[in-house]
């Protein structure tokens, strides 16, 4: 056990960590190596600064997105250990949704007042899988990227939905088709550990989770301007230090474009049926620790999103470690991805989220910084516009664009 001796030098050379990290404004890699392991004392006092920095720039006030889940298709070239939303091409639920199954999920959104159609996909399931190929055959397209880009051009022009697609890696030219008919897209980087991908790793046979690709599909989405949310996952066999160094990665890409309007630290939660469903899930303590240090990396004006969904018992405090945004809520779909996981009812996140002092607000699925048409395609920033005119609408007011 530690003196109080000892306890106070701890104390003081957070102290100055923190002092330098205030300075200059955003913490560095070997910053972020020593507060990943903070304890005790030291923990109190960077969780008190990441919120602190969290309030600087966001106030007391906390977003979340209404949203309507479309899970595209269910097919996957990728076979990541802790998945339950991809199917094998045998499982009789296999699939991808027919035209006429998305526009009633998204119509049936528009009814309940949600604003953004969430579209989540498998990897590229035709250059693997002949079921996947004929499926698309039968719909009429050539590939899943132009189905989803069919699909979201119809959503926005039928239902006034704004489409965030969740993607794969993409070459540079689908996103720039993509973007025309979408108001955001996301990507998540998980992790830049390249041993995750090894035998028994969790990304083992999923070469669509090698982290360069991932990070030069979010550098392509940054010159392309296209409002991007990605983030890490832990605790899926990354070290403390690797999840610094994802978060590092992250924000040098965005003092180069300016386009990530929302990163997310997302737990790992074990599933049944899946290859790491007995694998040891994070604690509350590496989340809380782990948001705080994404904050001081990140920076006060970065949008920081814990989803309460997985840590339904406790996902209030996220506010005391520096996030601040609860990411996408469904007021009438299941989160597909952790389809064990509930969303939380809206009156009781507007109750937690007060019961820590601070305000529930809504916000569109591209955030109120990159409500402009320099980062906007014609046909979605027109339909952003006549939502921001709508009196009945509680939609955040544009604000100007954030620079490169």
């Amino acid at each position: 056990m530690l003196g109080p001796k000892a306890l106070d030098e701890m104390n003081m050379a957070l102290t100055t960590v923190l002092r330098r990290i205030e300075a200059r404004g955003f913490a560095t890699r070997e910053e972020g190596y020593q507060l990943i392991h903070a304890q005790g004392a030291d923990l109190a006092a960077l969780l008190a600064h990441a919120a602190a920095w969290s309030q600087r720039a966001h106030g007391r006030t906390v977003s979340f997105s209404c949203n309507v889940f479309i899970p595209l298709t269910n097919l996957c070239r990728d076979r990541c250990a802790y998945c339950a939303f991809v199917r094998r091409p045998t499982d009789p639920d296999a699939r991808y949704l027919t035209p006429d199954e998305v526009m009633a999920l998204a119509q049936a959104g528009a009814a309940r007042g949600c604003k953004e159609a969430l579209f989540s996909l498998g990897d590229k399931p035709e250059t693997v899988h002949r079921v996947a190929r004929a499926w698309l055959q039968r719909l009429g397209y050539p590939s899943t990227v132009a189905y989803l880009h069919a699909m979201a051009e119809r959503v926005l022009k039928e239902t006034g939905l704004l489409p965030h697609l969740n993607l794969g890696v993409l070459p540079e030219d689908d996103l720039a088709r993509l973007r025309e008919v979408s108001a955001s897209m996301g990507l998540m980087l998980e992790s830049v550990s390249e041993r995750l991908m090894a035998p028994g790793g969790p990304h083992f046979g999923s070469p669509d989770k090698d982290p360069k690709r991932r990070l030069a599909m979010i550098e392509a989405a940054g010159r392309l301007r296209i409002p991007f949310t990605t983030g890490i996952l832990i605790g899926i066999g990354g070290t403390p230090e690797e999840r610094v160094d994802s978060l590092i990665a992250i924000a040098e890409i965005h003092r180069r474009y300016g386009h990530i309007q929302e990163v997310i630290i997302q737990n790992f939660r074990a599933k049944p049926g899946t290859r790491m469903a007995h694998h040891p899930e994070p604690s509350l303590w590496d989340m809380l620790r782990t948001l705080a240090v994404a904050r001081l990396i990140l920076g006060p004006e970065m949008n920081l999103q814990a989803p309460p969904n997985l840590t339904p018992d406790a996902y209030g405090v996220y506010l005391l470690a520096g996030a601040n945004d609860w990411g996408g809520v469904s007021p009438i779909t299941p989160d597909h991805i952790n389809p064990e996981a509930p969303w939380p009812k809206l009156d009781e996140l507007r109750a937690v989220t007060q019961a820590a002092g601070y305000t529930l607000v809504e916000r569109l699925p591209v955030y109120p910084a990159y409500l402009s048409p320099e980062w906007l395609a014609p046909a979605v920033w027109a339909r952003v516009q006549a939502i921001l005119a709508d009196s009945s609408r509680a939609a955040p007011q544009p604000s100007p664009a954030p620079t490169a």
